[in-house]
């Protein structure tokens, strides 16, 4: 298989003295940041409503977004009222905060919004989504004009800014190498030790106990006590196509020839995926994450899958919001949805997102 462009989850090759050198100051600059929010030299401020933050330790896909449609599906089936808070990581919107849906129809599209908003205002279309930079004021900026009982805060870990009542942290149990060492070395944006600040970890790509063992005694070596991971896999639930928006069971393509697409932070995921779901997988083209998809990306990838005699084009969800307004309806371009399976720990989960009383209702202050 080849790729259009090496991502760095593809692979860790060994760290360089430089990139080990560089390393040193960055974690020094994390280190002080931390510690000047924990002394209240930095301000953190906090929405009059609960906030459950979602995030990780490392760049690169551990499943945060298939989360967060997992939590919000959760806490409206309670009938709370949930609004998600996210950056919106490379969108071309300069506004300071943008509306991805109001909870009944798409305000933006995946290039004004990101692609991750995007795809978590499809897939729950009734939660509230929007974007910007500081996220406290978005919250703010959207208590003005909805109701909200619960705050979503996307790839939040490191969003010190805004407080938050429950603070997930996803580690990717297949990708335990990952947590050796800080940027530039590795993938940590922070060391291992800053787990301890999680309400719950969340071992995702985990399909069973021996799959988390490793990645739970890392975390707890680095914390220096016992950890009980919620435990959570990602297993494909359908096909959908792409332009006609109708879904069907993986089932009915296994054996069928493909070309894999992909712009995200673990294309290796994706490629177990399709291989998962019975898909004879020809090649797999990678691009890197939240890559901004042209007409001359997709001709080549056509003439890719020509070549191939592919029978169809896979991709994920996250692409395919991109790679809709490219495409012809008679392309046999697909999509593969992926839900969030928890096998272990969901009743601590699920006790985490009901409120206290002093919550509920919204009555605190900010």
């Amino acid at each position: 298989m080849t790729t259009m462009f090496w991502t760095q989850t593809d692979g860790l090759r060994e760290a360089s003295v430089w990139q080990r050198v560089v390393s040193w100051p960055y974690a020094f600059a994390v280190w002080v940041r931390a510690a000047l929010y924990r002394a209240g030299s930095f301000k953190t401020q906090r929405l009059p409503r609960r906030v459950i933050s979602v995030g990780n330790l490392t760049v690169g896909g551990t499943g945060k977004t298939p989360m967060v449609i997992w939590l919000v599906n959760r806490l409206q089936a309670r009938g709370r009222r949930v609004a998600v808070l996210s950056r919106g990581y490379r969108r071309r919107s300069r506004g300071r905060h943008v509306l991805v849906s109001d909870g009944h129809a798409l305000k933006a599209n995946a290039a004004e919004a990101g692609d991750e908003p995007f795809l978590i205002a499809r897939r729950c279309p009734r939660a509230i989504v929007a974007v910007g930079a500081d996220r406290h004021e978005v919250g703010r900026w959207i208590l003005d004009q909805f109701p909200v009982d619960d705050f979503i805060l996307d790839d939040g870990f490191q969003h010190l800014q805004l407080a938050r009542d429950v603070n997930l942290l996803l580690i990717d149990s297949t990708d335990v190498r990952g947590l050796s060492a800080l940027l530039p070395a590795g993938r940590l944006r922070e060391p291992l030790t800053a787990a301890a600040r999680a309400t719950a970890v969340v071992l995702t790509r985990a399909a069973g106990p021996e799959a988390a063992a490793s990645a739970q005694s890392r975390v707890e070596a680095a914390i220096r006590r016992p950890v009980e991971p919620v435990c959570v896999d990602f297993v494909p639930a359908g096909l959908v196509h792409i332009m006609k928006g109708h879904s069907f069971d993986p089932a009915a393509v296994k054996g069928q020839r493909a070309v894999a697409v992909s712009a995200i932070g673990n294309p290796a995921a994706f490629t177990a995926t399709v291989t998962k779901i019975g898909l004879q997988v020809l090649d797999h083209i990678v691009f890197r994450d939240h890559h901004h998809y042209s007409a001359m990306d997709v001709s080549a990838i056509q003439r890719r899958a020509h070549a191939c005699r592919a029978d169809l084009v896979v991709t994920t969800e996250k692409d395919a919001c991109k790679l809709a307004e490219l495409l012809d309806p008679s392309d046999a371009w697909w999509a593969v949805r992926i839900e969030a399976q928890v096998w272990s720990g969901e009743e601590r989960l699920e006790q985490l997102l009901v409120p206290s009383p002093s919550e509920e209702g919204g009555s605190r202050r900010a």
